[in-house]
């Protein structure tokens, strides 16, 4: 079996271009996760995410847990073997969703009851069966169990929120079961206030995890705020383990936060807005379902050697959302993870070539410019 770990093959200033080593395969960084969120890309078959570059994808805890339950999971070996997976798999703590989506009954130092968001069952999830039902998905990364704060917060919550996640941070490293190749990461929090960070960020350091995540960020906050507090929480992270941002973002998020050292992504954007109509293309994003794609003919992004862009035109897909037909939001979902891999895959040739600040400047003047998407 391999020893997880992450070898650094070259840094552009503070960009990083990397591989992390696990027992399932090793992921070329930076890279972006496709969210899978119940065991399934959404509007995609796993043998086109693979097609298209993936290198992992992310699932999550707390929808798991719920349903299908990690009991019937468990029968088919993991969540890897029950969706036919054969890569990496990372998946969030929970922590996130049941602050979000479940009705939170209490919140406690020994962990947190809440009530399904489903059907209203109640459950009571501490570190250690967070860890545990991790182990049963037999996740290739786990996270620990945090809690995740809105923005804005007073600073007395966000302290003391911080602190509640560091608690549990010491008890889901100490519920973990090491094995070859497999590895956990901690969570640093601690809102927008770089005190906090820095004080997560070590104690978090000291208990020794395998990666770390920087969360509550991508929470309502504005992008500047967001760049600040990445800069104030990666310099007191090591520098020879991952760092994932989770939940970001947008194009020129991910730029920025790897030209600030991060190592990681993931975010439901791609997928959720391939499903509504919305495309990312190298000159900025469009709204296919536009009447202006009508009789469009030119592919999706003219720059684009996805699937999509080479066999369809934009009036085809334009059709198929008036329609109401699946293919379309599958095509689109298709076209912006593509978009989204193919992005970072660019930039981790760039830190490699010692020219991200150029990539990264020629990428986004293109971006915003809009040029050739009604031309």
């Amino acid at each position: 079996m391999k020893k997880f770990q992450f070898s650094l093959l070259n840094s552009d200033k503070n960009a990083r271009a990397g591989e992390i080593i696990t027992a399932h395969g090793n992921i070329e960084t930076p890279i972006f996760m496709p969210v899978g969120t119940l065991a399934t890309v959404k509007a995609m078959h796993l043998r086109d995410v693979l097609e298209i570059g993936a290198q992992i994808i992310l699932a999550n805890t707390y929808h798991l847990m719920l349903r299908p339950g990690e009991n019937i999971i468990k029968k088919f070996g993991g969540v890897r073997r029950f969706m036919s997976w054969q890569k990496p798999l990372l998946t969030d703590s929970g922590g996130f969703q049941i602050m979000s989506l479940s009705k939170l009954t209490k919140l406690s130092d020994t962990g947190v009851e809440f009530k399904s968001h489903i059907d209203g069952t109640k459950y009571f999830l501490t570190p250690e069966k967070s860890t545990e039902i991790q182990k049963i998905l037999d996740a290739t990364i786990s996270m620990q169990l945090d809690e995740c704060v809105s923005y804005p917060i007073e600073k007395r919550k966000a302290f003391k929120s911080m602190e509640l996640s560091l608690n549990w941070a010491k008890r889901s490293r100490d519920a973990f079961s090491f094995r070859d190749g497999y590895g956990q990461f901690g969570i640093v929090q601690g809102s927008v206030f770089s005190e906090f960070r820095e004080i997560s960020a070590l104690e978090l350091k000291n208990i020794d995890f395998d990666g770390f995540a920087i969360g509550g960020l991508a929470v309502g906050e504005p992008q500047s705020i967001m760049f600040e507090t990445i800069i104030n929480t990666v310099k007191h992270l090591p520098f020879d383990k991952p760092r994932y941002l989770m939940g970001v973002g947008k194009p020129d998020d991910i730029l920025g936060a790897i030209k600030r050292g991060v190592d990681m992504f993931d975010c439901v954007l791609p997928t959720r807005s391939g499903r509504n109509g919305q495309a990312f293309t190298s000159f900025g994003p469009i709204n296919i379902k536009n009447s202006r794609f009508i009789q469009d003919e030119k592919p999706i992004d003219l720059n684009c050697l996805c699937h999509t862009c080479k066999t369809f035109s934009r009036a085809y897909l334009n059709h198929l959302f008036k329609c109401k037909e699946i293919l379309g939001a599958s095509l689109l979902t298709q076209h912006n993870l593509h978009f989204y891999l193919n992005l970072v895959k660019k930039a981790r040739n760039s830190i490699i070539e010692n020219n991200f600040e150029q990539f990264e400047r020629e990428f986004l003047t293109q971006y915003y410019s809009g040029k050739e998407i009604y031309d």
